[in-house]
This record gives C-alpha cells, structure tokens and sequence, in this order.
C-alpha cells in the first residue's frame, strides 16, 4: 500500500471518529447534532422589574389589571388556521410556562385560564417551578371538578356560550349555572360580547360578582349581520371587528357598580403597533378603576410582556 493510500484512510478513519463521537454525546443529551429549533435550555429568573402593573381589588385579592390570556397559548387566533398552527408550534409548554413567569416578573399576577387538554399540565408545570398565578376561569362544563382541581379565584360562564343561550333565548340556563357555581365557594362571573347582555343581567339583578365583555360583538347572527352591513355579506363572519362596537361595550362596563374584565381590545391582533398604544389607552379611560383587562401574549417576533406591561404601567400610572 502506497504511504499516500495509507495517509488517506488513517484521516478518514480520524475523522469518523470524530464524528460518532460526537453524534453519541449528542445523543447522550437527548438530541441530535443535526436537530434543528431545539429548545434552548432553560434561563435562570431574572429578578422582578422596576415596572409593576398595578393592581385592583378583586374579592379578597390583589390582582393585576393586566390580565394575561390563555387564547395564545393554545392556538386559539381568532384570525385564520395558519396562525393558530404557528401559536401551537411555538408554545410548547416549556414557553408558556416561561411566558408565565415573565407576567409575574411585572406584577402580572392573574391568568385568565380556559380549561382545554394540556391547560391543567401547563399550570401544574409553571406551579412546580414556583410560579403562584390567580386564576380567572372560563366555565361551563366540568365546573365542578375543575374548581376542586385548581382552586381558581373567580369563574365566569364562557361568553361563546352566554350569547348562544341569549340568542335562543334561554339566558336563564346561564343564571341557573350562576347560581349553581356560587356554591362552590369562588367569584361568579358572566362572560359575553353583548353590551345588552350585561345590561339585562344587570336589570334583573342576577346575583353574580363581575362580568367579562369582549369589546367586539363578533357573535352576531346572519340576520344581524346583514342589518348592520346592509344586507351585505363578508366571509368569516364570525371574525368580523367593527370600530363602533368597543365604545357600546365600554358603556354599559361603566354604567355597572361591578368589576368588568375587556377583552379582545387589539381586536384579536388586528390593530397594529401603531395604534397599541392608543387601543390601551381608550381601554383603560374607558372602564372603571376597579375594572381590569385580559391581554394574550405571543411574544414570537417581540418582547410583548414587556411592552404591554410598560404600556400599562404608562398609561396608569403615567411615567
């Protein structure tokens, strides 16, 4: 054999020695050398900010006027699917609970939680690492068992569900709900994206705690529909966002005595970051100081805790 045959294969033999291994040790770590979009691995907590979200009374507890949502964390874009795939992808449950963290980091201290499959591992997780959150429930089945599980502070019927039953008209199944959840010792709520159900619940003097309104009214009927948009049609009726709707919503939120939670005031993402600010702002000058909102994060292209949570702590406490 030629020294210069023999040179050759002693390097390739060298060389693919080399690389199993490092194929083995990569394996030995859980991944391979080659995976792509791993996570990276957990960051140390970084110490809570100077910016703290302030906070309101709510029942026997101290929350955070920014509420942090749960539609992010589990897909639900009220846009179209491509996005709700892209949430899904992107929140694992290593970043929600990250996510989390971060919300208390500004004095975010309350979630609105919605119980859908891995919801309940999520908070368990965030919970085993030290994180405390108030929970603010979407309800309507298994009410029972999800109260025994995670000790919320407060549920309210979910508002899909509310204006359904109001629109065939059976809203008294929602009060009967009420009244069954009030003995299950927490906060009661009702959840809508109807000014006028607030305002008939309000007028019949339900006895329930707080309301949740989405400032939208994007559960119309066809027939409604067609009376605002004279008789035309547009696709996706269900994620239709009109400009004159959050002024009827506030409304009503300010004509009642009771804490109210908006939500949907970025019109589930369809006001850009020129008018953020502003869409805070008309929020808060708009309710109560003993009102609060939900906001979801989905901080994939930008940091949105902080910014929202500065935002807030600008507009509120006016630094």
């Amino acid at each position: 054999m030629s020294s210069t045959r023999r040179t050759f294969l002693q390097s390739a033999a060298l060389a693919a020695g080399i690389s199993g291994a490092a194929s083995s040790a990569a394996q030995t770590q859980g991944r391979s050398p080659l995976a792509l979009g791993a996570e990276p691995p957990a960051a140390p907590r970084k110490p809570a900010s100077e910016v703290q979200v302030p906070k309101m009374k709510f029942g026997n507890a101290e929350i955070s006027r920014l509420v942090v949502g749960c539609n992010q964390f589990y897909g639900f874009a009220h846009y179209n699917n491509i996005l709700a795939t892209v949430m899904k992808e992107y929140y694992t449950p290593e970043r929600v609970c990250e996510v989390l963290h971060q919300c208390k980091r500004f004095g975010i201290n309350a979630h609105n939680y919605v119980s859908v499959p891995r919801a309940q591992q999520d908070l368990e997780r965030f919970q085993a690492e030290g994180g405390k959150m108030h929970l603010i429930v979407q309800g309507v089945r298994d009410v029972t068992s999800v109260c025994k599980a995670l000790k919320p502070l407060a549920v309210y019927h979910h508002g899909e569900y509310t204006d359904r039953a109001y629109q065939n008209g059976d809203l008294a199944s929602v009060k009967e709900w009420c009244k069954q959840v009030r003995d299950l010792g927490v906060i009661v709520g009702v959840g809508t994206h109807k000014p006028e159900v607030i305002a008939q619940v309000e007028q019949e003097g339900w006895d329930v705690d707080f309301y949740a309104g989405c400032v939208y009214n994007r559960t119309r009927t066809v027939d409604e529909w067609k009376q605002v948009l004279n008789n035309e049609m547009l696709e996706m009726q269900g994620e239709v966002y009109l400009r004159s709707d959050p002024p009827r919503m506030y409304r009503v939120m300010r004509q009642t005595g009771k804490p109210c939670f908006a939500f949907k005031i970025m019109a589930a993402g369809r006001i850009d970051d020129r008018g953020a600010e502003q869409a805070f702002r008309t929020a808060f000058e708009s309710i109560k100081p003993i009102d609060g909102v939900f906001v979801g994060m989905f901080p994939r292209a930008k940091d949105e805790v902080r910014e929202n949570a500065e935002r807030v702590h600008r507009i509120l406490v006016g630094v």
